[in-house]
């Protein structure tokens, strides 16, 4: 199980795609029956490498674990890539095994260590598949709606160029009657502004780098900047088209999140449990005992006991420090849509 999902992170330069576990299966037995590559309701045989069969399984599951731009591509496009990705690991996989590395004592620690990680990654989902419901899932979504604050937002359109005597130019024209859009298309060095015409759309004061917002949230609708505004991409000539009061996301847009903040709770609430029934030791370097939850009478000697105990935390994805780490990002089968009612 790790044993593929890190050899598949090594074929990163070859396909910009992470692979999943997936267990193999031995090839028959020299001189035994060939069982059939496809039939109705298996799982087909989809390469063989010096005798290790590859599933179609394997490559649905690294199908799976792709980004999205991946996952919405047809699979008879993406197929070739997903099988010689496969083909590739299992090479290098056998190339590895022949030469022990699979022997090396940092080695051992990194498989054992990734397959825990696996193991804590399916369990956190089953936890929140079994917890949060669609129905939860709107139920907080309508909180947040209520509760979200109605940030300004700002309609822009700029022109950005290489240098401040440029865009005072452009300032110039502007000043002249010149249209901002058709401006924008001719001068621009941002390639989307050569299409629409320099247009950002609706954006808040925080989604824009500090000397862009504060120009344009400076600016009233109609108006455009009188002196070039300079950031780290360049010389910036922009135009306000509109205000408004921000709204809050969609559920769509907002729901994955909440999942996730739902999850941390339910993560938390598991430790709380699991620290309470289990006995936990913590060591410091000298190897005296710095923490521990053990009763009294269970509890080597010590020259020092903490006041209180303290519960352990696991290294979940996404690091983070002190009581219950941030959760894994949620995998397909926890999204949102995916979750039982």
């Amino acid at each position: 199980m790790a044993r593929r999902a890190l050899i598949a992170a090594s074929l990163a330069v070859l396909m910009a795609m992470p692979a999943v576990a997936a267990e193999k299966k031995a090839a028959p037995a020299k001189g035994a029956p060939a069982a059939p590559a496809a039939q109705s309701g298996e799982d087909p045989v989809v390469a063989r490498v010096n005798g290790t069969v590859l599933h179609r399984s394997e490559l649905e599951l690294q199908l799976r674990g792709a980004p999205a731009q991946i996952q919405q591509q047809p699979l008879d496009k993406v197929y070739p890539v997903l099988l010689n990705n496969m083909v590739n690991a299992e090479l290098l996989e056998q190339a590895a095994k022949k030469a022990k590395i699979d022997q090396n004592a940092q080695v051992k620690q990194e498989l054992a260590a990734a397959q825990t990680q696996i193991l804590v990654n399916a369990y956190v989902a089953s936890l929140a598949r079994s917890q949060i419901t669609e129905a939860k899932l709107r139920q907080a979504y309508d909180q947040y709606a209520k509760e979200a604050p109605q940030t300004e937002e700002v309609h822009a359109r700029h022109i950005l160029v290489a240098t401040e005597q440029e865009a005072k130019d452009i300032i110039e024209q502007l000043k002249k009657g010149a249209d901002f859009a058709t401006l924008a298309k001719d001068k621009t060095t941002d390639p989307s502004g050569k299409s629409n015409g320099g247009d950002l759309g609706y954006f808040t004061k925080q989604d824009m780098v500090p000397e862009f917002a504060n120009a344009a949230f400076a600016m009233k609708p109609g108006e455009f900047s009188q002196t070039p505004v300079h950031t780290q991409f360049g010389w910036h000539v922009i135009k306000v088209e509109d205000k408004r009061a921000g709204k809050a996301g969609t559920y769509e847009q907002v729901a994955p999140e909440i999942a996730q903040q739902m999850t941390q709770q339910i993560v938390q609430a598991k430790l709380k449990e699991l620290a309470s029934q289990a006995k936990v030791e913590m060591y410091g370097p000298d190897g005296k005992v710095i923490a521990s939850n053990m009763t009294p009478q269970a509890a080597p000697k010590a020259e020092q006991q903490p006041a209180q105990p303290v519960a352990p935390t696991l290294a979940l994805p996404g690091g983070g420090g002190g009581g219950a780490p941030p959760p894994p990002t949620l995998s397909p089968a926890t999204a949102p849509d995916k979750l039982g009612k």
